[in-house]
């Protein structure tokens, strides 16, 4: 393990951070709301409390469901909202420099859902998940990617809720080219499944064909009618679907499900900039009792207790290169917006994470 100078061991630093200046209850984000400040830490090991690490932030991951805590109400995902004029949090990768925690030590390489979006910092010990050994031979990035929360959603969705697939099973996954569809329609032909995907342009359609083995997709920038695409796609009907955009998209499928359909529900990004009022409705529920099907929301948070089965069978996919992986890194702390914002529209593709250092 790496360890700092004795220079740097008494020296304040200087650490951007960005913070929640005013809540965003529609529309997307701006420079309004998230605004970036220079805070001083000093890197004393006296200077932080017992039970803490002072962080060098390396990667921060950058989520759709960010977007949910900085509306100022709790309602949809019901996530906590971050406090104004406090610094934001995601998930990130960090390099521990000084430590008060003897089960971490300098250099160490760790994981916390709590990382502060900012260069340093100062982390209770118990918000840090997991020590990463540097030398496995997976990039850092993927930690928050193929063994993070889009990883974990898209196995849990397909391994868990949509569980049992059968072999030949037609499913369909919206936002196939985003962070959580990559992986999930890659896990669901690793089970023998016919997979189909939507996503937002012609070069994505190729990128989930070519690179992660979809069997078909289609551009719903281009088939704007979803009813008449998915009659051409799924002419069979569709046994699963993993939801992640809800809308109209959702609508569609329900005139298409087969009996004893399931449809994890893993988001709705088509409604996370609009308030509840303003939300395409989806009218043709009734569908879901006559052909029986199984419509499920979830967070992974509430399937906590199965990650270690997760890490463990992803793990072994990345190493045997059964699944594959697409990366939009930006940076530099100070793109955290830029990068949030990309989220929501049909330029992002796949995990889209900040390499702050």
């Amino acid at each position: 393990m790496s360890e700092i100078s004795e220079e740097m061991r008494s020296a304040v630093v200087e650490s951007r951070e960005w913070y929640m200046a005013a809540y965003a209850p529609e529309g997307v984000p701006t420079s309004d709301h998230l605004k970036l400040r220079t805070v001083k830490i000093s890197l004393a090991l006296d200077s932080i409390p017992e039970q803490h690490v002072i962080l060098e932030t390396l990667f921060i991951s950058l989520d759709p469901y960010l977007r949910s805590r900085m509306t100022g109400r709790e309602d949809g995902l019901y996530s906590p909202q971050y406090n104004l004029n406090e610094v934001v949090s995601a998930f990130g990768v960090g390099r521990v420099l000084r430590s008060r925690d003897s089960n971490y030590g300098e250099g160490d390489i760790v994981i916390s859902p709590f990382i502060p979006v900012a260069e340093y910092c100062v982390l209770p010990s118990q918000a840090l998940i997991r020590k990463i050994d540097a030398d496995a031979g997976i990039p850092l990035p993927e930690y928050i990617s193929t063994l993070g929360v889009p990883g974990f959603a898209a196995w849990v969705g397909i391994q868990v809720v949509a569980e049992p697939i059968k072999p030949g099973s037609n499913v369909f996954i919206s936002a196939a080219a985003g962070a959580v569809g990559m992986y999930a329609g890659q896990l669901a032909k690793l089970k023998g499944c016919r997979v189909v995907g939507s996503t937002g342009s012609d070069e994505k359609v190729r990128l989930i064909k070519e690179e992660f083995g979809y069997d078909d997709a289609f551009n719903y920038h281009t088939e704007t009618d979803y009813d008449a695409a998915l009659s051409k796609y799924f002419p069979n009907g569709i046994d699963v679907y993993l939801d992640n955009v809800g809308g109209e998209m959702l609508e569609a499928v329900l005139n298409h499900v087969n009996q004893h359909a399931k449809i994890p529900l893993c988001g709705m990004i088509s409604g996370y900039n609009k308030v509840w009022t303003e939300r395409e409705g989806v009218r043709n529920l009734l569908n879901l009792i006559g052909k029986d099907v199984k419509m499920q929301g979830f967070m992974v948070a509430s399937y906590l207790d199965r990650f270690g089965d997760f890490a463990k069978e992803m793990e072994s996919h990345l190493k045997e290169r059964k699944i594959n992986s697409k990366l939009k890194i930006y940076n530099g702390i100070d793109k955290f917006l830029e990068s949030l914002r990309s989220l929501f529209t049909s330029s992002n593709i796949g995990k889209v994470v900040i390499q702050v250092k």
